[in-house]
C-alpha cells in the first residue's frame, strides 16, 4: 500500500516495532473532531448539539474541541454553515497550545499575527479564537482558488480583526519586524495524510520530499524579515520525515537565527489524530 522507500524511512527513524504500529494505524479509519467557535457557542452547548455523537475531548485542546463517535453530514447542519464550529483534524489543533505559550512569553496586548500558508482556514479560525479584538491576524494563501475557500471560512467564523491576502511569502519581507507571531504550516509531502487522501500516497516519492524541504526553506527565508526580533515562529507540517521536520528546524536555528523552544511529533497509533509535526521557535534579537 505504501511506497517501500517511505516504509524504510519510517523504520529507520522510529525503529521496527514503533514503525509497524504507526503504519498499521495509517491503514485504519481517521478520527473526526470538531472545534467550537467561542464567540458563537459554548463547548457545552456544542456537545449537546451533537448529542450521542459527542465523544472524548481532544487532550491538547480540551477547552475547545472534542472527537465525534461517527461522522455526520456536516453540510446538512445549520450550525456548521453559521460558523459555530470548525471540523479540524485533532493533531493540528496543537498549534493553539503553542500559540498560547508564545503569547504568554511575549506578555503584550494587541498582537500582530501572520498565518502564512493559511488555507483552508483551520489554524486561522483557531488563532482567531485565541486573539482579542485589539489584535490583528493576516491570513495568507498564495494559491488564489484556495484563498477563496480561506476567505469563505474566515467570513463564516465571524471576526473583523482579520485580513485575508493572496501573496507570495516574499511580499511580506518589506514589513520588517512587523509580526509578533507567525504560523507557517508549510506545504509538505503529506505523509501524515496517507489514510485520509489516497492521492498523497500516489504522489509521494523521495524526490518530492526533497523538493518540499527546499520549498519550505525558501518560504521561511522569504518571510523571515517580517518577524520581529524576539517574536515567535510556529512551524508545522503534516508529514513524518526528518528532512521536512527536524532538519528544517535545525536549518532555521542555524541559518535564520532562532532558538527552538519545543518540537513535537504526532503519530497515528500513538496519538488520536493524523500525522503532524510542530515546533515553536523564537527569533534572536538583531536578526
Amino acid at each position: 500500500m505504501f511506497p517501500a522507500e517511505f516504509i524504510n524511512e519510517m523504520r529507520d527513524s522510529l525503529g521496527p516495532e514503533r514503525a509497524e504500529r504507526v503504519l498499521s494505524a495509517l491503514a485504519g479509519e481517521p478520527a473526526v473532531s470538531v472545534r467550537v467557535n467561542p464567540r458563537k457557542l459554548t463547548l457545552v452547548a456544542l456537545r449537546a448539539h451533537f448529542g450521542t455523537l459527542a465523544g472524548d475531548v481532544v487532550l491538547w485542546a480540551s477547552d475547545e474541541a472534542f472527537y465525534l463517535n461517527d461522522r455526520p453530514s456536516f453540510t446538512l447542519d445549520p450550525l456548521f454553515h453559521a460558523g459555530a464550529y470548525y471540523v479540524q483534524e485533532a493533531s493540528s489543533m496543537y498549534v493553539g497550545q503553542l500559540f498560547e505559550r508564545a503569547k504568554a512569553t511575549l506578555g503584550k496586548e494587541a498582537l500582530r499575527v501572520l498565518d502564512l500558508c493559511a488555507a483552508p482556514g483551520g489554524k486561522t479560525t483557531q488563532l482567531l479564537s485565541h486573539l482579542d479584538d485589539a489584535s490583528l491576524l493576516v491570513a495568507n494563501e498564495v494559491v488564489p482558488s484556495r484563498a477563496t475557500i480561506l476567505a469563505e471560512n474566515v467570513a463564516r467564523w465571524g471576526c473583523s480583526n482579520v485580513a485575508v491576502t493572496s501573496s507570495d511569502p516574499a511580499a511580506f519581507a518589506s514589513f520588517r519586524g512587523f509580526f509578533d507571531i507567525a504560523v507557517v504550516d508549510a506545504p509538505c509531502s503529506g505523509e501524515g495524510m496517507f489514510r485520509k487522501d489516497e492521492r498523497a500516497v500516489a504522489e509521494w516519492s523521495p524526490d518530492t520530499v526533497r523538493l518540499c524541504a527546499a520549498r519550505q526553506r525558501r518560504i521561511l527565508a522569504d518571510f523571515w524579515p517580517s518577524l520581529a526580533p524576539g517574536g515567535f515562529l510556529i512551524y508545522s507540517t503534516c508529514t513524518f520525515n526528518r528532512f521536512e521536520d527536524e532538519e528544517n528546524v535545525d536549518w532555521i536555528v542555524r541559518e535564520l537565527g532562532a532558538a527552538c523552544r519545543e518540537m513535537r511529533h504526532f503519530y497515528p497509533g500513538e496519538d488520536r489524530g493524523e500525522g503532524f509535526f510542530a515546533a515553536l521557535l523564537q527569533k534572536e534579537d538583531g536578526r
